[in-house]
């Protein structure tokens, strides 16, 4: 029920009752297997009318409950898209259709259904989408006395783009659009030490 239109109706009720002390409102217990006539006549209206709301669809609860989602989303991707390293750090990924994968809540997100059956391919996924992973490019960030070189040795950098695209290490799966979702799962499932912790 629509909650508006509860608001309405008790606020309706509390003026009837306050007009005056003699106002009142009787319950009739009148069960079916009675067979009153006048509850045949009551039911049978009852199932046959159609309720249109008086009131605009945004006071429904899942209405609203969809607008508070989409707002967050909203928020969440202006400051994403504001953010100077975004462009850098996160991994832009797109569907089948070649359109940009956003954030959503809807059927387990645009990330999650491609991975989320798997906790270890869900952790190196969001290591590797973040680009917060054990890799020289991390390790260079914030431990710059560590090594950050590749271990192939063909490279100064062990960067999430030569782990993607060029290091030897990880050729068990090639196709060049690791921008693709599809791909990108196909090649972390086919390599499963990319983006993992040498100890795991």
């Amino acid at each position: 029920m629509l909650q508006k239109q509860s608001i309405f109706v008790l606020a309706k009720l509390r003026e009837f009752f306050d007009h005056c002390d003699m106002n009142s409102i009787k319950f009739w217990e009148c069960p079916s297997k009675g067979n009153w006539h006048l509850h045949k006549a009551v039911s049978s209206d009852t199932k046959s009318f159609n309720l249109i709301s008086l009131l605009l669809n945004k006071y429904f609860w899942d209405f609203s409950k969809k607008l508070e989602s989409n707002n967050i989303l909203n928020t969440w991707k202006m400051t994403f898209q504001a953010s100077d390293l975004k462009r850098r750090n996160f991994l832009e990924l797109v569907d089948s259709d070649n359109i940009s994968l956003e954030p959503t809540y809807y059927k387990e997100g645009s990330w999650l259904q491609c991975f989320g059956h798997s906790n270890s391919l869900c952790t190196r996924a969001t290591r590797a989408i973040t680009n917060h992973a054990p890799i020289g490019e991390y390790r260079l960030k914030f431990f710059p006395n560590e090594d950050f070189s590749c271990p192939c040795g063909l490279y100064p950098i062990e960067m999430r783009q030569h782990i993607l695209h060029e290091c030897r290490r990880f050729n068990e799966y090639w196709n060049p659009r690791r921008d693709s979702i599809a791909h990108f799962i196909q090649f972390l499932e086919r390599n499963p030490r990319a983006f993992s912790f040498t100890s795991s």
